[in-house]
């Protein structure tokens, strides 16, 4: 399942609105009781454009300018009070205050657009989300799945970083990947690796075959792109596994992506030994090794991209995903999900640099016999 904060319950803006704007009535009435209370040298009538000010932050154009009115209003009572309109004074004090409140008003306007322009983009990118980047199956086969996107920019829901699952011959394929650039610039080139992923993964039976296959699509791409004094900056690093449903193994072939860490009950975080192969689009036609691990009933393999572990604290130290993730290995893949998030956004201040994406694949406790593949690094936390 793909991660998503939830909600504490219904909102009633409306309510919210109601309730804030006593907050500028009630600074009118103080200020314009006082005022008229006060001595004629005393002038607090200025004061009445505070009210109108702070509409905005909750309010739109039209309750502002209703703001505003009243506040002009309350002035031309206290002037009234004061000796009189035909002061100068108050005069003065009048037409400013309009002013002061038209400008108001005017900001508000080009607030609200820029909010509704906002949001419009926002629902641009989330749908743009949804087309690209298919939402993960909380389960396939024998595997739970949940998965985490940060984009880098405000305004995207995605960005460089991709990754899909899809089933093919009695096993999970999973792809997880980072084109070149972040944010909405990178979405063209992320939508072709996904298509091609998703198109090639059930054509070829070896896993190296599909990433030869990918490596082809990006070079072709990239061709067709790229003028010929930009040959060689559009490139991809991609991570591809299978993950048989009756065996207790994992297959990988990296291409110059960080390889993942497998999270075993105990707290015991092991670091595949991968033989990557360069990344998508560079040498297009190179060979692709393909590597084997254990992957037993209970235990969790992370994918991750290299936007996690390069997020900087204030004091430009990497993310220690490692020995952050060896805390939660015998959490539920959703429960792991909302540790990093909260973990990761804490340690880069609540920002992040680079897209990040994260798939926790959880292998239910089915199978009971060890399969043995190449080994790893491991590095038992207690």
């Amino acid at each position: 399942m793909a991660f998503r904060l939830g909600r504490a319950g219904p909102r009633r803006p409306w309510q919210s609105v109601h309730a804030l704007l006593l907050l500028p009535v009630a600074l009118i009435v103080v200020i314009t009781v006082t005022d008229m209370r006060t001595p004629y040298d005393v002038h607090l009538g200025p004061a009445l454009v505070i009210a109108p000010a702070l509409t905005p932050s909750f309010a739109g154009p039209r309750t502002t300018a209703g703001i505003g009115a009243l506040a002009v209003a309350a002035q031309i009572v206290i002037g009234i009070t004061h000796g009189g309109l035909g002061t100068t004074n108050h005069i003065v004090q009048i037409i400013t205050l309009t002013v002061l409140v038209v400008l108001t008003v005017l900001y508000s306007a080009l607030r609200e657009r820029r909010q509704a322009q906002l949001a419009q983009v926002r629902t641009v990118a989330e749908a743009a989300q949804h087309v690209l980047m298919w939402p993960l199956p909380e389960q396939s086969g024998p595997l739970r799945i949940a998965s985490l996107y940060l984009a880098a920019e405000d305004e995207a829901q995605i960005g460089g970083d991709l990754y899909a699952v899809t089933r093919s011959g009695g096993a999970v394929r999973v792809l997880i990947g980072d084109v070149r650039g972040k944010g909405l610039s990178a979405i063209g080139e992320a939508a072709l690796l996904l298509g091609a992923f998703r198109e090639s993964a059930h054509r070829h039976i070896a896993l190296a075959e599909l990433a030869g296959s990918l490596d082809q699509s990006v070079t072709r791409y990239a061709a067709e792109l790229d003028p010929p004094d930009e040959a060689g900056e559009r490139f991809a690093t991609a991570l591809l596994v299978e993950i048989p449903d009756r065996d207790p193994v994992t297959r990988m072939t990296s291409c110059g992506h960080p390889p993942p860490l497998l999270l075993s009950p105990g707290h015991v975080v092991t670091v595949p030994s991968l033989h990557p192969s360069p990344p998508l689009g560079v040498h297009a036609g190179d060979e692709h090794t393909l590597d084997v691990f254990s992957f037993e009933p209970g235990d969790t393999l992370l994918l991750y991209t290299d936007g996690v572990v390069e997020a900087r604290d204030d004091r430009g130290r990497f993310y220690p995903l490692a020995d952050r993730v060896a805390r939660w290995t015998d959490e539920s893949p959703e429960a792991l999900m909302h540790h990093l998030r909260r973990d990761l956004l804490a340690h880069a201040g609540g920002r992040l640099g680079d897209d990040a994406a994260l798939i926790a694949l959880h292998r239910t406790p089915a199978e009971r016999h060890r399969h043995h593949g190449h080994g790893g690094d491991a590095v038992r936390h207690g």
